[in-house]
């Protein structure tokens, strides 16, 4: 009763009660006791009464067992009296531990991922500086975080070996007891062993190296002393990987990008990208790149994409390696926006650091958004601030409009729970109210309130508030930032904007947008699910935007309407985030205006009227006259949006009888950009135009496009008689593949495969690995699916990628949902319930469900199975959007199938 009155007390007299909430156990659910949520957060949590201020580290790895044994040394500072030090340790083989050189007692505590030290007797701890010492062993295999091992087969195919480290967010505790808080930061000094036999070996870590010793086992190498950060910026590696390099900046600070010899030449494009990009950061933030040094490297095996490692940055090959005879523009494009994601961390994330993960967002979401104008400002030509809403912007629409989405400020405690926010809602979302927030404060005040908050938190931590309240000093009293921001974080979800004519204005009303606008919430708000808009329209009469505020204590807002306005758009290059819905009328006049709007206002239109349609709220008939203004068009980022809202149409409608009807249409719309297009490339052609051709002859082909079929399928069986011989395009590569494979024989698909298993280039073998998923044959998928739990074939990071490309197949799905429930216990135990990207598979392979039989399967699978780990949200997501699917049959196919009826064909 207390906590009601209080919370209630709270809403009525405190607009930013948000801290209190968290206090009292989290805006996820306010019915949690506050006894419990402080009980679970002292579990997890280590004391603020140590306070850990260095570390000295000797780690030694066998490359050829696979054990390592290590050596810590930290220094801490006890505040007050305490009767035990709690340290954060997995996985480690504990043989002695001291401190100040006195024998302690150790308690270890799995469940809580500590270690408990405590001196016999129960004798207290003193306040003051104390050393802590441990000695341990551990184990490099069979994992893929921590500290692991990673192999690779050379030009000569031998299998080489490496130990790589990989800590974010609570993985460093796997390889060395430690403070593992992102708010417990300390210097580190780490020695490093590298084999002696063999000199191609080296070390390297966050820091330069000091010196190297001989010592029994091998060579020592021995580190500066690095600066002030998080455990899970810490890195260690011990590879024979060879290098290129450059400087960057004033200072000429060495850059150096590593990888296995072989594929040493793949690095110049992540070097030349990473140069142009951390000089522009330099100048963006103005501050300087804090370290000396700047190391980016290639890991054969690495469970994310990348890592930001301070100092020594890890990436998949796919995120880091390029070469224009063997990469796409795709792969291009993704290690540019990769390695400008990871190098803005230097200072979003590193410098300053998220105080606790309830606040990832301010690492993730600012990463997410300022990549954007990295690559932007060394490749404009790529438009990549128009293709934020594709990249972006759009998928994380998707996953907000669900009652099993969260806030970006999302209290959580339990490793599980830090991992399952990496998340589209800490990314996307993150980067898309900051792209909101910056173009309402405008860009020079937006950049001046970053650089004076890195400033005023530098080697620290922060906490969004801090954000907000710099912002605050920069824009003075226009505007209330907190007011608005945490109108956008501390709710999940976002508005739906519906714009009526009355007499001589434009009158609008927000709420809440589901995909489901039946469902109903049992999680409170404390802003009851309005939100403080800016909205911005231009008109037929007016192209330079206009904003008004749409606060959320406003029940709506009235704008007069210019004199001679014909159409109004409102959300201009959809920079809000929030979605516009319209009376027919004004949706019919921006139809017949489409070419008359910039390529981002086009964009935004055809997604916004296909997700409105979607949810039930507006006619079919609009998205779909609106996709007949694409028939003059092959602009790559309109055609993405296209392209991916067909082909879920396809999905919806493969039982309708209408179904024929539909390719019909598809096909008609495809072909004027398919004959424009053309399979023929090129040297004159852009990077956009090369997106484009791959996007349009896909979307082609997977709508049945009969001459596009015959050429991927001839195209297909020149390069299986003689693969060495014939060069496919490495942008149409993937369309050849899944398409020219769909009725190939057994012996040719054997073919591809061993051509796919003696393939080392990672990119090409995941366009391989798709085409082998694509066959029509369920036996030879399901042989796929046995094969692949050999790592010889498919590395542990590719598993989860190799099934879901199987279930995308129309004959694959069901099997892989079979075989998923089937070996669910093998998986856990392969992978653990920690990693989420065993979370999301269970949504990416049920996305296409829709009958009550499915959803029941699925429910009694995850009864079967309680425990999801990092999976909980995803499972709840996967649920949703199975229920979704059966209730668009319910409401929108008969539609859908009408406007088909009635559609003409306009192609010969």
């Amino acid at each position: 009763m207390f906590y009601r009155i209080y919370k209630e007390l709270l809403k009525k007299y405190c607009v930013h009660y948000r801290e209190s909430v968290f206090r009292l156990g989290g805006l996820k659910n306010f019915g949690i006791k506050a006894k419990t949520a402080t009980e679970k957060m002292a579990n997890y949590r280590l004391s603020r009464s140590i306070i850990p201020q260095s570390y000295n580290l000797f780690l030694y790895p066998n490359l050829a067992t696979g054990k390592y044994n290590g050596k810590i040394e930290i220094k801490v500072n006890v505040l007050e009296r305490v009767n035990e030090i709690k340290i954060h340790s997995k996985g480690l083989t504990i043989t002695k531990a001291t401190l100040d050189d006195k024998k302690v007692n150790i308690e270890e505590d799995p469940t809580h991922e500590c270690l408990v030290l405590s001196f016999e007797k129960e004798s207290p701890i003193e306040k003051g500086s104390k050393v802590i010492n441990v000695e341990y062993s551990g184990s490099m295999v069979n994992k893929i975080v921590g500290i692991y091992k990673s192999t690779y087969v050379d030009d000569k195919g031998r299998t080489r070996s490496i130990a790589t480290t990989k800590f974010e967010p609570t993985y460093a505790r796997q390889a060395f007891p430690c403070f593992d808080e992102p708010n417990m930061k300390a210097t580190y000094t780490f020695h490093v062993l590298k084999p002696r036999s063999d000199p191609s070996y080296i070390a390297l870590s966050n820091m330069p190296v000091e010196s190297e010793e001989e010592v029994e086992d091998g060579i020592l190498v021995n580190f500066k002393e690095s600066v002030k950060m998080s455990t899970y910026l810490a890195s260690i590696i011990v590879c024979d990987f060879n290098y290129t390099e450059t400087t960057f900046g004033s200072e000429n600070k060495p850059l150096r990008v590593y990888a296995t010899p072989a594929q040493i030449g793949k690095t110049e494009f992540a070097k030349w990208v990473a140069k142009g990009v951390i000089e522009y950061f330099t100048d963006y933030f103005n501050i300087p790149y804090p370290l000396p040094k700047l190391d980016m490297i290639a890991i054969p095996d690495f469970v994310s994409g990348a890592m930001e490692h301070w100092g020594l940055v890890t990436y998949r090959e796919t995120a880091l390696l390029y070469d224009n005879t063997t990469s796409s523009t795709i792969n291009k494009q993704r290690v540019a926006t990769v390695v400008a994601h990871e190098l803005t961390h230097s200072w979003f994330g590193n410098l300053v650091t998220t105080d606790w993960w309830n606040d990832l967002w301010l690492n993730e979401g600012f990463a997410s958004y300022i990549e954007y104008k990295g690559v932007n400002a060394v490749l404009p030509e790529w438009q990549m601030l128009t293709q934020f809403l594709i990249m972006d912007l759009h998928p994380v629409l998707s996953t907000d409009a669900k009652l099993s989405s969260h806030p970006i400020i999302q209290t959580v405690n339990t490793p599980d729970e830090i991992t399952a926010i990496f998340d589209s809602i800490s990314y996307n979302k993150g980067a898309s109210v900051l792209r909101m927030l910056e173009d309402t404060v405008g860009q020079e005040k937006f950049r001046k309130g970053i650089t004076n908050f890195l400033n005023a938190h530098k080697w620290g931590t922060a906490v969004s508030q801090d954000l907000w309240n710099q912002l605050q000093e920069i824009v003075g009293d226009s505007l209330n930032i907190t007011s608005f921001m945490d109108s956008w974080t501390v709710q999940m979800g976002y508005p739906i904007v519906t714009v009526k004519v009355k007499d001589d204005n434009y009158i609008l009303t927000q709420k809440r947008f589901l995909t489901d606008p039946d469902a109903v919430s049992d999680t409170s708000s404390p802003y009851g699910y309005k939100w403080s808009i800016p909205i911005t329209y231009i008109t037929s009469e007016e192209s330079a935007p206009k904003r008004v505020w749409f606060n959320h204590t406003n029940e709506n807002i009235t704008i007069p309407i210019p004199s001679g306005a014909t159409w109004v758009k409102f959300n201009y290059n959809q920079v809000g985030y929030y979605r516009i819905n319209y009376n027919r009328d004004l949706w019919d006049s921006l139809t017949r205006n489409f070419n008359s709007l910039t390529v981002a206002d086009q964009t935004h239109l055809l997604e916004e009227s296909f997700s409105i349609a979607e949810a039930n709220l507006l006619d079919y008939s609009i998205p779909l006259n609106l996709t007949k203004q694409l028939q003059s068009e092959t602009e790559y980022i309109p055609w993405t949006v296209a392209s991916k809202k067909l082909r879920m149409l396809k999905t919806y409608l493969t039982d309708s009888l209408q179904y024929s009807k539909f390719l019909e249409y598809a096909v008609d719309i495809v072909t004027p950009a398919y004959r424009k297009l053309t399979w023929n490339e090129s040297s004159s052609d852009t990077h956009l135009e090369k997106r484009a051709r791959a996007t349009i002859l896909s979307l082609a082909c997977a709508m049945g496009h009969t001459g596009c079929l015959a050429e991927a399928k001839k195209r297909f069986q020149e390069w299986l008689a003689n693969s060495t011989e014939v060069n496919l395009s490495q942008d149409l590569k993937s369309t050849i593949y899944n398409y020219g494979i769909e009725s190939a024989t057994a012996e040719e698909w054997e073919k591809m495969f061993q051509i796919f298993a003696n393939e080392l280039d990672a990119g090409e073998k995941l366009r391989l690995m798709s085409g082998l998923a694509s066959i029509k044959e369920t036996w030879l998928l399901k042989k796929l699916l046995v094969l692949a739990e050999d790592e010889t074939y498919v590395r542990s990071q590719d598993y989860f990628t190799l099934l879901s490309y199987i279930s995308s197949n129309s004959v694959g799905t069901a099997l892989v949902w079979d075989y998923v429930r089937e070996n669910w216990e093998a998986l856990a135990n392969r992978f653990t319930l920690n990693n989420r990207y065993l979370g999301t598979l269970i949504p990416s392979i049920t996305n296409t469900f829709s009958t009550t039989t499915k959803l029941n399967e699925m429910r009694t699978f995850f009864e079967q199975h309680p425990n999801a780990g990092a999976g909980a949200r995803y499972r709840t997501q996967a649920l949703e959007t199975v229920q979704n699917n059966i209730k668009w049959l319910e409401r929108n196919k008969e539609t859908v199938e009408k406007w088909l009826g009635n559609y003409q064909k306009t192609q010969s």
